[in-house]
Formats: structure tokens, C-alpha cells, sequence
């Protein structure tokens, strides 16, 4: 595991003690590595949260795709939660993808 890597699980460890998240996880889509979070069902994401992701290099994955949606990492519901998602700046575009023809 990177040094990155470990640095996104502790902070993942660290954001799942607050009241208004259900669970957090590190993720990887097709190029970048993301963390997620979900938050209990009608819960607005927490600012001070928000500032932790941010000064971790972290970004909304709205914001970061140019998405004209208002709410810069909301992703949808899942069960009784909301799920936000947030890219990890500083490892973006690292990941690949493999396609098998």
C-alpha cells in the first residue's frame, strides 16, 4: 500500500467518527482514487468535514468534473443515506484502467 493510500484509510477512520456519517471508504473509479462518505438520510454535508477533505487534497467529484450540479460531491441515496463523493487531487489520473479485447 502507498503512502497515500494509508493517509486516505486514517482519514477515512478519522471522518467516520462524526455524527452526521453511516460509513466512509476509500474507493477507485476507472482513473482516480476517491473517498466516499455517506451520510445519515437528510443530513447537509458537514462544513467543518468538508474543510478536513479539502486541506487532504480531496475535491468534490462534481466540482472536479465540471458538473453544473449545485451540491459539489453529492452522488445520490443509498438506503437511508446520501452519498458524497470526493477525488483525491493528488493522485489523480494515476489509476488505469485495463481493457481486455
Amino acid at each position: 500500500m502507498t503512502d497515500r493510500a494509508a493517509e486516505l484509510r486514517d482519514l477515512v477512520e478519522e471522518i467516520r467518527e462524526h455524527d452526521a456519517v453511516d460509513d466512509a471508504f476509500v474507493a477507485k473509479s476507472f482513473t482516480d482514487r476517491l473517498v466516499v462518505v455517506d451520510l445519515h438520510c437528510d443530513q447537509p454535508f458537514p462544513e467543518a468535514l468538508e474543510s478536513v477533505l479539502r486541506d487532504s487534497g480531496l475535491r468534490g467529484a462534481n466540482t472536479v468534473s465540471a458538473d453544473d450540479d449545485t451540491d459539489r460531491s453529492f452522488a445520490g441515496s443509498v438506503g437511508n443515506t446520501t452519498r458524497h463523493q470526493f477525488i483525491d487531487m493528488q493522485t489523480r489520473g494515476d489509476h488505469q484502467s485495463y481493457v481486455v479485447d
